[in-house]
């Protein structure tokens, strides 16, 4: 079947800093892709992510490897072939999370794939290692394989008498040469298979001593890969938290600039209040102004109408006065027309009687 994908989900990729080995580098202007393959003929698996035509992450998992996470939505994880630390970092928790499991899951498989291997080899080696050495200790020999010649050929006594027909006796004789040189054949067949067996023996057992020297090699390079993981991922937590702290801060300026707007605009705002309020006083004081005006005119003329009053009473007064005096007068003159009456009618009494 090949190499399949098994598992993909969507991240963006970086890598750490070659030179500085504590800052991130992104490799993927955006989301992308990232896969787990399996590899049924190696029984392999691999971590591949592509840009476009370029491959930006090509991890095989060993299980010596660690998925950490350093955060709600990033996770990384070293690579000592690829010699570079991978960090994922994706939109949700959950997504982090389930990478997370299929890391660990597809980690524990390659540690079962690897020890199955393992263990074929070992009882690969065994038989040819027993083998080799059963050959060594009992080496095949012409008697061991054809007997003795008292086994190859009947016994013969001097009381036997001939057979009657010697052509008869020479053919089993050339038939027991043909065999002894076919099993002498077989044995340097076998002799030369056994020397074989024996340099690949110690050709194993050479090359046991050189992978146990490289698998401590690999320990020590891995333990150190370990450490330096460790050290990179505190580094990294910190980094992270000053990036958290750096996105809290960039958060609380925004929503200062943002409160700063709102104020300014709100300062404007009550500067045209202000404005307004200024003209309203301008008003008010042009009002107040012309209203002690208004009160001056006013106390004046109620000083004015005081004095028409007082005029008007006085007025009244010689007006009453005057009418008493009218009165008066014509009262007396009412008298003197009577009289003056009474004096006609005497009068004209008088000239009657004259």
């Amino acid at each position: 079947m090949g190499e399949q994908p098994i598992f993909s989900t969507r991240a963006h990729v970086f890598q750490i800093d070659p030179n500085t080995k504590k800052n991130w580098v992104p490799t993927s202007k955006h989301a992308v892709t990232v896969s787990y393959f399996y590899d049924s003929t190696r029984n392999v698996y691999r971590i591949i992510s592509l840009d476009g035509s370029k491959a930006i992450i090509n991890s095989t998992i060993t299980p010596n490897m660690t998925f950490t996470k350093t955060s709600q939505k990033f996770g990384q994880w070293a690579d000592s072939r690829a010699n570079t630390v991978y960090g994922l970092g994706f939109s949700s928790e959950h997504h982090l999370s389930k990478f997370a499991e299929k890391f660990q899951e597809f980690k524990e498989a390659a540690r079962l794939a690897k020890e199955k291997s393992q263990e074929k080899m070992e009882l690969t080696s065994t038989p040819s290692q027993e083998s080799a050495g059963g050959d060594l200790q009992s080496p095949l020999t012409p008697e061991s394989i054809n007997g003795t010649d008292d086994e190859r050929t009947p016994d013969v006594t001097q009381n036997s008498e001939p057979r009657p027909e010697p052509t008869q006796n020479a053919l089993p004789l050339s038939h027991s040469s043909a065999i002894s040189k076919h099993w002498e054949a077989e044995l340097a067949t076998l002799k030369g298979n056994n020397a074989k067996l024996t340099a690949a023996l110690l050709e194993s057992t050479a090359n046991v001593k050189q992978w146990k020297q490289q698998l401590a090699a690999y320990q020590e390079e891995a333990e150190r890969l370990h450490k330096r993981v460790t050290e990179l991922e505190c580094v990294s937590s910190q980094a992270n938290a000053v990036h958290t702290h750096k996105t809290e801060l960039n958060q609380t300026i925004q929503e200062l600039e943002e409160t700063l707007k709102v104020k300014e605009e709100e300062i404007e705002r009550l500067k045209q209040e202000i404005d307004n309020a200024r003209e309203l006083q301008e008003q008010r004081d042009s009002l107040t102004q012309k209203l002690q005006e208004v009160e001056i005119r006013n106390k004046d003329l109620e000083g004015q109408l005081s004095d028409l009053e007082q005029r008007l009473e006085r007025s009244q007064t010689e007006q009453e006065a005057f009418r008493n005096n009218l009165k008066t007068l014509l009262e007396i003159l009412d008298g003197k027309i009577f009289e003056l009456s009474e004096l006609r009618d005497s009068l004209a009494k008088l000239l009657e009687c004259s």
